[in-house]
Order: C-alpha cells, then sequence, then structure tokens
C-alpha cells in the first residue's frame, strides 16, 4: 500500500508543479524534454547491476520500452494540441478517463476477480473522475470534427498504463525496473530533443535556465510516479484492476484538493460530488 500512495503523491506533485509552469511562464515542450533527461538519469542512479550498452538492446523489454518512450512524446503532443483544440477538462477527463482500459485488460486478460463491490466501485471511480474533472460551468464542449483528439488521448493513454502493467508481469525482473524506465524517458527525450532541434534549425528556439529548472523539477515526481506504480502492481494484495482504480481517483482527489490549497482554485458542486464519490469508490474498492 505504501508503494500505491507514494505513486499517487508523486502523481499529484505533478500536477503542482504542471500549475507553476503555467505561473512562471515556462516553455512546456522545453520543460518536458528535460522532465524526461532527468526521469532517465534517476533510472542510472537507482540501477544497482552493470550498465552495459551492448546487453540492454538485448533484454526482451528493450524494444517495448522504445516503443512506449515514442508513445509518451506522442500523447504529450496530442495532449497539447486538444488542449488548444478543446480546452483543459476535455484532456483532463480523456486522460484519467482512460483507466477503464488497464482495468479492462486486467480483468479479461489476467481472469481478475469481478465481484459486486469491485464493479460498484469502478463505476463510481469513473462518474467521479468525470465529475471531479470537469472544471468550467458549461462542462465539456468540442468541436465534432476535433473529437478524434480527445479520442486518441484515451485510447494512448490507456494503452500505456496497460503496457506498463503487462511488461511488469511478463518481462521485468525487480532489478531492471529503473534501466527499463530510464530506457523509457530516455527515448522520450530524444525525440523531444529532435523537436528542438527542429525549432532551432526555424529559428523559433529561446533559450531560459526556468526551462531546465522546471524539468528538474518535474522529471523527479515523474520518475516516482511510475516506479511507484509498477512497485504496486507487484504487489499481491491487490490485483491491477484494483490498484489502477485507486491510483486514478487517488490523483484526481489529492489534486484537486492541492488545487484548492495551493492556488485558490474554486469548484463546482459536481467537483465536490465527484470527490466524495472518488472517496466511496476507493471504499468500494479496496472491500473487493
Amino acid at each position: 500500500m505504501i508503494y500505491l500512495l507514494l505513486s499517487i503523491a508523486s502523481s499529484s506533485i505533478i500536477f503542482v508543479v504542471f500549475k507553476l509552469f503555467a505561473r512562471f511562464k515556462v516553455n512546456t515542450l522545453h520543460a518536458i524534454v528535460i522532465n524526461y533527461f532527468t526521469a532517465s538519469t534517476l533510472g542510472v542512479l537507482l540501477y544497482n547491476g552493470e550498465i552495459s550498452i551492448t546487453v540492454i538492446p538485448q533484454q526482451d523489454w528493450f524494444f517495448s520500452a522504445v516503443a512506449l518512450g515514442f508513445l509518451f512524446i506522442l500523447i504529450f503532443n496530442l495532449m497539447a494540441l486538444t488542449t488548444q483544440r478543446s480546452g483543459l477538462s476535455v484532456v483532463s477527463v480523456a486522460t484519467k478517463m482512460s483507466v477503464v482500459i488497464p482495468i479492462l485488460f486486467g480483468i479479461l486478460y489476467y481472469k481478475e476477480s469481478l465481484g459486486f463491490f469491485k464493479m460498484t466501485g469502478i463505476i463510481i471511480a469513473l462518474i467521479a473522475v468525470y465529475l471531479a474533472s470537469v472544471k468550467s460551468k458549461d462542462g465539456i464542449a468540442f468541436k465534432k470534427t476535433d473529437l478524434i483528439f480527445p479520442v486518441l488521448v484515451f485510447l494512448g493513454s490507456g494503452a500505456i498504463d496497460t503496457s506498463i502493467k503487462y511488461l511488469e508481469g511478463k518481462y521485468l525482473s525487480e532489478g531492471d525496473l529503473p534501466i527499463f524506465l530510464t530506457m523509457v524517458f530516455g527515448t522520450a527525450g530524444v525525440i523531444g530533443t529532435l523537436i528542438i532541434t527542429g525549432q532551432i534549425l526555424r529559428k523559433r528556439f529561446t533559450f531560459e535556465v526556468k526551462n531546465i529548472i522546471a524539468g528538474i523539477c518535474l522529471g523527479i515526481p515523474n520518475y516516482g510516479s511510475m516506479y511507484f506504480l509498477v512497485k504496486a502492481l507487484r504487489n499481491d494484495a491487490f490485483d491491477s484492476s484494483t490498484i489502477f482504480t485507486i491510483n486514478n481517483v487517488g490523483v484526481v482527489m489529492v489534486s484537486t484538493l492541492l488545487g484548492i490549497l495551493l492556488f485558490t482554485e474554486k469548484l463546482h458542486l459536481k467537483n465536490w460530488i465527484g470527490i466524495a464519490l472518488a472517496v466511496i469508490s476507493i471504499i468500494f474498492v479496496s472491500l473487493s
């Protein structure tokens, strides 16, 4: 349970850091790239074994880690595009509702139990995520032509969580986790660097130290959120569908409350209902 709580805490800190990006006018793309390299460096520092450039590509998980790195940076850009076209609430809901994908995967592929309490808890959790994530009075609204972007964010975010669960159970040993995450974050960082290189060539790049500092501040909790989530998934006390449900609604609940305490965000009635349902869903899922 401690790893699950640490994962929720790390993910919630990411929310705070992103909020500060806007306040200090940080270039999000530049900070994100630094974040990936920071997280990748943490993986190297936490790896106890000998790092061999020739051995790593021979690992069963190598190409999967590279593919996840591509997916990370792709989803980030899709989230940015969706935010521009449809607003932050659409991105927030699409990302958080994607938890249904790894939940269904665990139930169907791993034959995890689905009793009354768990099924009820999952349904309540999805409702809670929606209500707590939508901050505008008008709810979610977007053009039909832009529907493809939140759908891709939904599918991509769900694919990332599902892949992590599958790889954790299929290929990763206890000692491989830090170097695996190094490859995932490192690949995303390299791709992001190529994007920035394009900006430099087009003379659209401006170097600012605050982007580096912001990226480091983001990279540490970003690595922690992934590391602790995988460690939680390895705990036999809960199955993966329970872990993903509690983790997701926990992040929504904590990050929403942090928004109130640190940024004086004002919540509507539906947001408070969402938080209350989040607590209820955690209780129901835990009882299963």
